[in-house]
């Protein structure tokens, strides 16, 4: 649909102007503090976490990810106190240091909206500019990746909690699809989901119209007319041009295609309903039903979308699901589209969410809430 390929696209060119005027991080958050208090100001890093479950992957990505660690002001006076974690994914098409950077992540989490936590925003940026935080040979298992391999670091470098009830996942766009798609199948790691405007809710993508092919669909719509998955500009940087394949790589992988190693849904002029088929199934919407024991194992569920969002009718037919089903969860719309309200929700929603459902140690080493 023309508003949902508009939403969608918006933000990589919002986020990447926006990022253009704000600090690269380093080792500390630093600036001035415009009420001029003494308030004590966490760190943050950026580190190196290396991907076993990304080792041989077909596109050739590097499986040593980039990795942004927000620690709170009292990591560094305090040496015996340890912390929940809260993972963020990052959306489609720029990678997670800009998304880093528009939301102010230390600047938000400084302010005292919400409890000490360590903050954990890994990249998933590929040759095609975006993971789909899926399983696949071609892209590598990014579900084992932040599931074992990111987390097993961080809780091995840092002073973490290190259990489930004290850990929780969210993340906008495609990182809203990754926090529902792994938060299903993987109860045993988080304890609270927030997935922010998610897209690739439904991937259906339909035959070319009749005499014409039409244009290749877009990490967001339901019932896009399907193409041909011919990237336009492989490698970083193509944009979203390069979505198809991404999409391709994620959900129909074939290791006996080379040079892409991924089938796509049009070959050769001709709709391959199986192709399709597969994309499909990797749809939240679609799996949904297969994981409600896993969801009710969830402490807390929230998601989001602004009213004027074009993903806005995915999300609400997953409330939907999610209310059928019996799975306790929370829904929000709010005046906003895909873009214009996500450092404010991120500060105002996000952080206090997980500040109130996640475990904290308390006096004596146990833990509260």
């Amino acid at each position: 649909m023309q508003s949902t390929r508009f939403s969608f696209l918006a933000i990589p060119l919002a986020m990447a102007v926006a990022a253009a005027v704000v600090m690269t991080p380093t080792s500390q958050a630093q600036g001035p503090d415009p009420k001029g208090s003494a308030a004590k100001k966490g760190t943050f890093e950026k580190i190196k976490v290396h991907g076993k479950a990304l080792e041989g992957n077909l596109e050739g990505d590097s499986p040593d990810r980039d990795v942004f660690v927000y620690l709170p002001p009292s990591y560094g006076s305090e040496p015996a106190r340890r912390y929940p974690v809260v993972y963020f994914l990052h959306g489609y098409g720029i990678g997670a240091e800009q998304y880093w950077n528009i939301m102010t992540v230390p600047d938000a989490a400084d302010k005292g909206g919400s409890r000490e936590m360590i903050l954990v925003h890994p990249d998933a940026n590929t040759i095609y500019n975006g993971s789909m935080y899926s399983n696949s040979p071609t892209t590598g298992d990014w579900e084992a990746y932040v599931t074992q391999d990111l987390v097993g670091y961080i809780d091995s470098h840092y002073r973490t909690v290190a259990d489930r009830n004290s850990r929780g996942l969210a993340g906008h766009s495609m990182g809203g699809y990754g926090t529902f798609r792994i938060g299903m199948k993987h109860p045993e790691v988080f304890s609270a989901l927030y997935a922010m405007s998610s897209c690739c809710l439904m991937n259906n993508p339909q035959p070319p119209g009749q005499g014409k092919q039409a244009a290749a669909p877009k990490p967001a719509p339901d019932n896009a007319k399907a193409g041909d998955g011919k990237a336009k500009g492989k490698g970083k940087g193509g944009g979203f041009a390069n979505v198809n394949s991404a999409q391709a790589a994620a959900w129909s992988p074939n290791p006996m295609n080379p040079p892409q190693y991924f089938d796509t849904v049009v070959k050769d002029g001709a709709f391959q309903p199986v192709i399709a088929a597969k994309w499909v199934a990797n749809s939240p919407l679609v799996m949904v039903d297969q994981y409600v024991p896993s969801l009710k194992k969830y402490k807390a569920i929230a998601m989001d979308v602004g009213l004027q969002d074009g993903l806005i009718t995915g999300n609400r037919d997953l409330d939907q699901s999610l209310t059928r089903l019996g799975v306790t969860h929370t829904f929000e719309t709010y005046e906003g589209d895909h873009n214009n309200r996500v450092k404010e929700r991120f500060e105002s929603k996000v952080l206090p969410f997980f500040s109130q459902n996640l475990a904290f140690p308390v006096a004596g080493g146990q833990k509260g809430k």
